[in-house]
């Protein structure tokens, strides 16, 4: 029998990856749980001990030794922490250790007046345990309970173990793969559990399909009522410091240091390193041979753009330096506002301010100054002087989102007033032709009008003739009746 129960644990422990110490305690608290459940009295407070190799369990009721206290002095006691607690609820606040007061517990605490009844040479603050043996097996309730409590106990072990190994990797590269996507939340399986990259640690122009395969840096790592909850990301600035980490050995063994990184995720990242030792060049070191090193991590990054610059303890050198491709005259520095103002020629403007402000603004956030680029030979008030970044690109957005507004309230009310005119053009052409149609209807009474007496004129004429041809003819008739 115990060589099945040492297997079964060997077995939950591979398979849960917690020790056999917790699946031991997981057991004597359900065993504990079940004598409760059917044999339990009141103020007992149970706990069992387990024997691996026989199986066999002794169960003890535990209490601490006490000094005597009347039930005055305990409902006295009681009181004195309830005003404390108020008291110290009304500050806002936590009751102290040495506030609060020892009340005295039947369950887990026995006078000392009773415990040497039991055991004569017992004093204050001893454990007294006293064995107690269960009268019959334990009833099937009593075992559904306990294999209920063996579960969840269980459960809660894995968690913390989970939780203890991740906590330690806070700030690691993982290998993980999508398992799921949410919404916009994306789920991936790093093995023992499941981790979470919310909208805000995506790159934007990243696609993540199920069963893909990348590397996610671990942002956090807390526990939650149902378990672990890690965080990882894609766009953090710190996932660079570590991929150079692993590509490039001189970072690794201390040689060379990375002290500072600006990084848009997706986009570009600036990145400043430092050399220890004065026979390597770090920015050799990190480009690598033909550009194998950095081209590694450009791949891993989705063709992020990568510039890495040398560090210059001389914050004008820095400057100049952060500032490239472009190449920068001159810079003034303002050490006390934290602003600094590059001059560069004509040409090198567009290449020093970058594509929407980025090189400039990378910049910025490398030194950790306000950069104002200038052209050589303009100067600059405080007034005209270039904004901070973020206030800059909040500004440059607000105004083109005016302009497309204002553009598009000029498109539209130009149609709104072409189509006012149409309606009331269509409503005169409507007038007129109803006149004209009038008017038509009206010409034509007055020519059938006009017809009219013609006609009976042209009538008369004609019957006229008809009759002066008739009294022609009874002529000539009569002339041959009377020649005969």
């Amino acid at each position: 029998m115990s060589s099945e129960i040492q297997k079964a644990i060997k077995q939950i422990c591979d398979e849960k990856n917690i020790s056999e110490e917790s699946v031991i305690e997981t057991i004597e608290a359900a065993l504990a749980v079940a004598y409760r459940k059917d044999f339990g009295e009141k103020d007992e407070n149970i706990k069992v001990e387990f024997n691996l190799e026989t199986a066999a369990a002794r169960v003890f009721d535990l209490k601490a030794v006490v000094e005597d206290m009347t039930e005055e002095e305990v409902e006295k006691a009681k009181e004195e922490e309830k005003e404390k607690r108020e008291k110290a609820k009304e500050e806002g606040r936590e009751l102290t250790s040495e506030e609060r007061v020892e009340l005295y517990n039947p369950k887990t605490d026995i006078m000392i007046s009773e415990a040497r009844k039991v055991k004569k040479d017992v004093s204050i603050d001893d454990e007294m345990r006293t064995e107690l043996f269960p009268p019959e097996a334990y009833g099937r309730m009593a075992a559904q309970t306990a294999k209920q409590v063996i579960i969840q106990k269980l459960r809660e072990a894995e968690r913390d173990v989970v939780y203890s190994d991740y906590k330690n990797r806070e700030g690691e590269i993982i290998n993980a793969t999508v398992q799921r996507i949410e919404g916009r939340v994306v789920l991936f399986d790093i093995g023992q559990t499941t981790a979470v990259m919310p909208p805000q640690e995506q790159i934007d122009q990243e696609n993540y399909t199920s069963g893909q395969r990348i590397k996610v840096y671990i942002v956090s790592v807390t526990k939650t009522t149902k378990g672990p909850e890690i965080i990882v990301s894609r766009s953090h600035p710190e996932m660079v410091i570590k991929l150079f980490t692993m590509e490039v050995p001189e970072i690794s063994n201390g040689s060379i240091e990375i002290k500072a990184v600006a990084r848009e995720a997706g986009s570009r990242t600036k990145i400043a390193v430092l050399s220890k030792e004065s026979n390597i060049d770090p920015v050799g070191s990190c480009v690598g041979q033909r550009g194998t090193r950095v081209q590694t991590i450009i791949a891993e990054l989705g063709g992020e753009k990568i510039d890495i610059i040398e560090y210059d303890e001389d914050p004008i050198k820095f400057i100049v330096n952060s500032l490239s491709p472009a190449k920068v005259i001159s810079v003034k520095l303002d050490e006390e506002e934290g602003k600094a103002i590059a001059e560069v020629k004509e040409d090198q403007l567009s290449l020093a301010i970058g594509k929407s402000g980025q090189n400039v603004r990378l910049s910025a956030k490398l030194t950790g100054l306000k950069i104002d680029i200038i052209k050589e030979g303009e100067t600059v008030s405080k007034k005209s002087s270039q904004k901070s970044e973020e206030n800059e690109s909040k500004d440059k957005e607000e105004k083109v989102e005016e302009e497309k507004k204002t553009k598009k309230d000029k498109k539209e009310k130009p149609k709104k007033d072409s189509d006012e005119k149409e309606v009331k053009k269509e409503k005169v052409d409507k007038k007129e032709d109803k006149k004209e149609s009038k008017k038509e209807t009206k010409d034509k009474e007055d020519d059938k009008e006009e017809e009219k007496p013609k006609k009976s004129k042209a009538k008369k004429k004609s019957d006229e003739k008809v009759e002066k041809k008739d009294a022609e003819d009874e002529k000539k008739k009569k002339e041959k009746d009377e020649d005969k």
